[in-house]
């Protein structure tokens, strides 16, 4: 069964200045910069019919290129962090095509996301970081580079079982902004 999640890329430029601020957070494991990415949907291990329908069902939608603009570093976790991240500030365009990948999903039956949409960038997947030396890192570190792009397309990830961070292969794209024609056309 593969473990899908949807999503859009982060340009290779920006992903370049991302990956420095890779370096001096004890307990990461650093995501490379080639899987950097923004999730909009996660739909965990599926089958191959189930994965057909998500495919199909995502030549539906019809959006204009969204516009992705990076924030500040951040970290999920509190007091026992688990991910560093920055932040992607929210607009309209970026919540309407996520929130259609949610009607989407519970529309062909798959559960609905427990956790709120918090638009974001992973850099590094944390394990026995405490909250000290994550405090300390985001004073040294600062901003990271502030970028902003057009995302037009978002595409279907697949990632191996049970392993965050990537490797991500591409298994579906989907442009924005251009009709789309399915391969059934």
């Amino acid at each position: 069964m593969p473990r899908l999640f949807t999503g859009i890329e982060v340009p290779e430029s920006l992903g370049r200045e991302l990956a420095m601020m890779r370096g001096g957070l004890t307990g990461a494991r650093w995501v490379e910069p080639e899987n950097f990415h923004v999730t909009l949907r996660f739909l965990g291990d599926i089958d191959q019919g189930l994965a057909r329908e998500v495919y199909l069902e995502l030549w539906r939608v019809r959006r204009e290129p969204v516009q992705v603009t990076l924030g500040e570093l951040s970290f999920f976790g509190g007091d026992r962090p688990r991910s560093l991240i920055v932040k992607v500030q929210p607009n309209a365009e970026l919540m309407e095509l996520q929130a259609e990948h949610e009607r989407i999903m519970r529309r062909i039956g798959l559960p609905p996301e427990t956790r709120k949409f918090t638009p974001h960038v992973t850099l590094a997947r944390l394990r026995g970081t405490s909250s000290v030396a994550m405090a300390d890192y985001l004073s040294l570190r600062g901003f990271p580079p502030r970028g902003q792009y057009m995302a037009e397309r978002f595409v279907v990830y697949s990632s191996r079982d049970s392993v965050g961070g990537g490797p991500y292969v591409i298994e579906a794209e989907y442009p924005l902004g251009a009709p789309q024609e399915s391969e059934a056309d």
